[in-house]
């Protein structure tokens, strides 16, 4: 009995499904039920999922650019030079070599920008500017690593790249240390950045005290110059005509050679000597007297004239004590 109510009290009443189902089956101004999920929670989780998993995304890019490990591509004409340069030029056939490599493959590796430390919406390039300059002259956007660098981070990046890539040369590298020893870099920084030791950091200084930036801008980079040689010019200036040199290297047809050649031009220069010049000297004679005097500022020569008077001179010569004495005695000595 009592399984035959539970089955009674469980089964469902047809009248009352007659009694609600117009009510539930009215539109309501045009609108249309539509089907209710079977689990509506199980819909917000998942499209709380999607929202999660988007912000997620976009957090991890942001990271990913702040700490240089997404390539992005960047408008070059919002990228301004690095505040300290390293380089004196950018060798015109270099560049172009670089432009037609990059319009035949592409730009297989990008440079190394952070976000402008005093102009929003711009960047500062660590390294890469002949990359930067090609892209600029073909028109198309540069492949970079944006980075969050302070000022010491981005010499140091922008001195090892190029030092790894063997691309600055010797003297390119000493300016590049004295332009941070000029901005108060320490020389922890100035090593680091460099990739030397103490000794050879201060042979670099030496070189740029002793050989005038005027003649490096000259000469140029002169890649194939190293060390032994930059010093042997600077200890050779000491005694050169500097303007001179500079004047000379600065000419047309000196241009026109490579900087390597100006180097060994400029090295030539300044090992040649001056010649001193040669005393003024005043000639007189004395009237019926076979003797010229040469006279300069320092003395005087006389001249005997052998055929004329043979044996004068060894005549002066013997009186020459007595006319010394001769000479005390009338100014009283």
């Amino acid at each position: 009995m009592a399984r035959k109510n539970l089955i009674e009290i469980s089964a469902p009443n047809p009248a009352r499904a007659d009694a609600v189902a117009p009510r539930d089956n009215r539109p309501i101004a045009g609108f249309v039920p539509q089907e209710r999920s079977a689990a509506p929670v199980g819909g917000i989780t998942k499209t709380l999922g999607n929202i999660t998993e988007k912000m997620e995304r976009a957090s991890e890019l942001e990271r990913q650019l702040a700490t240089g490990q997404t390539i992005v591509e960047l408008d070059p004409g919002l990228i301004d030079a690095s505040f300290v340069s390293d380089r004196l030029a950018i060798d015109a056939a270099e560049l172009a070599q670089l432009v037609l490599q990059i319009r035949e493959h592409g730009q297989q590796v990008p440079i190394l920008v952070r976000p402008h430390p005093e102009t929003r919406g711009r960047y500062q390039v660590a390294y890469g500017h002949r990359r930067l300059a090609a892209t600029r002259e073909i028109g198309i956007r540069v492949r970079a690593v944006v980075r969050d660098l302070t000022d010491g981070q981005l010499v140091v990046s922008q001195g090892q790249e190029n030092s790894a890539r063997t691309n600055l040369s010797y003297i390119e590298r000493a300016l590049f240390a004295s332009r941070l020893e000029e901005r108060s870099f320490g020389r922890d920084v100035i090593m680091a950045a460099l990739g030397v030791d103490k000794a050879a950091l201060s042979r670099m200084l030496i070189v740029i005290r002793q050989v005038p930036l005027e003649l490096v801008n000259a000469i140029g980079a002169a890649p194939d110059i190293g060390r032994r040689r930059w010093l042997e010019l600077g200890e050779r200036l000491e005694k050169a005509d500097v303007e001179k040199i500079i004047a000379e290297l600065s000419a047309d047809d000196a241009r026109k050679i490579s900087s390597d050649e100006r180097f060994h031009r400029a090295l030539v220069l300044a090992t040649k000597k001056t010649a001193a010049p040669k005393p003024a000297v005043a000639k007189t004679q004395v009237s019926g007297v076979p003797v010229m005097i040469k006279k300069t500022a320092s003395g005087a020569t006389f001249v005997f004239d052998g055929k004329t008077a043979p044996g004068f001179d060894l005549f002066v010569q013997e009186r020459l004590k007595g006319l010394f004495q001769e000479f005390n005695k009338d100014r009283g000595a």
